[in-house]
């Protein structure tokens, strides 16, 4: 005798299956729900991140005009660039401020090609590199006369290089173009800027310079330019770091000048204005 079909073990089945279909989905709708408010925290904690951060960089943008203003107080409570660090403390934050007078620093637009050979040896760069490399920077500052030959580091250099630029025959902009110098590797560049300074317009005064540009002089010779403590003060570099108790930072570098035209209504102007590291 055969038997049919059990429609209670049937039922059964179906009802396991049913039962087991409905407990996946709902650990896949709590996974789903877990990754959506992962997602939204970590949304949240970025905004919260970023908004601190533009509050701590708009601090330290009003930090540079403080500066300023502390090395135009005339009061005992006056700030010398004399590259002095000043902290303060404001509630969740502390202020860094520093400022250094342009003075100390080479120009890459005046200095001698011994001097920009003997600086770039000064941050460890092998002799016969830095000769090549100076003798760029002097070719990328003066145009080519008429029926002069190419000297190193012409146009045709660039090209040689695969760089699609060559020499302007200009003076330096900002400071920071003379990381397209042929021979500038990223890194080198890094290692000089802090050193250089399109905004002082003569040699380096060496009372105001820092242990790099004392040693670069002493390597290049010459006659040591005078300390004019006037026109010194009134070309300076500011530095602001400003740290929140969470380890978060901000930074912000300017150079300005306070030799300002009479007629000029802000006794402070910008000459340039970018992060520390970018100059």
């Amino acid at each position: 005798m055969t038997r049919g079909p059990c429609p209670g073990r049937d039922e059964r089945r179906d009802g396991g299956f049913a039962l087991l279909i409905v407990l996946w989905t709902m650990v896949m709708l709590s996974f789903l729900a877990f990754a959506i408010v992962s997602s939204g925290r970590r949304q949240v904690r970025m905004a919260m991140v970023e908004r601190l951060h533009a509050q701590l960089q708009a601090q330290a943008d009003g930090g540079v005009w403080e500066a300023a203003f502390h090395l135009l107080d005339t009061s005992p409570a006056h700030w010398r660039a004399d590259g002095q660090v000043h902290r303060v403390r404001r509630g969740r934050v502390t202020m860094e401020y520093r400022i250094a007078s342009e003075a100390g620093k080479v120009n890459p637009n005046l200095a001698t090609p011994d001097l920009l050979a003997a600086l770039l040896r000064a941050v460890g760069t092998q002799a016969r590199a830095a000769r090549e490399i100076a003798t760029n920077i002097r070719a990328w500052r003066f145009p080519l006369q008429q029926g002069e030959a190419p000297p190193a580091g012409s146009a045709a250099a660039y090209a040689a290089a695969g760089l699609d630029y060559g020499p302007p025959g200009a003076p330096f902009q900002t400071n920071g173009e003379i990381a397209l110098v042929l021979g500038m590797t990223p890194a080198l560049a890094g290692q000089i800027l802090p050193f250089v300074s399109v905004y002082w317009d003569a040699d380096p005064v060496p009372s105001l310079a820092g242990p790099v540009v004392r040693q670069a002089l002493a390597m290049a010779g010459g006659t040591p330019t005078p300390d004019d403590e006037a026109r010194s003060q009134g070309i300076v570099g500011i530095d602001v770091i400003v740290t929140d108790i969470s380890g978060t930072r901000a930074l912000r570098h300017a150079v300005i000048t306070t030799q300002v035209a009479g007629g000029d209504a802000s006794p402070v102007r910008i000459l340039q204005w970018n992060r520390p590291d970018d100059y």
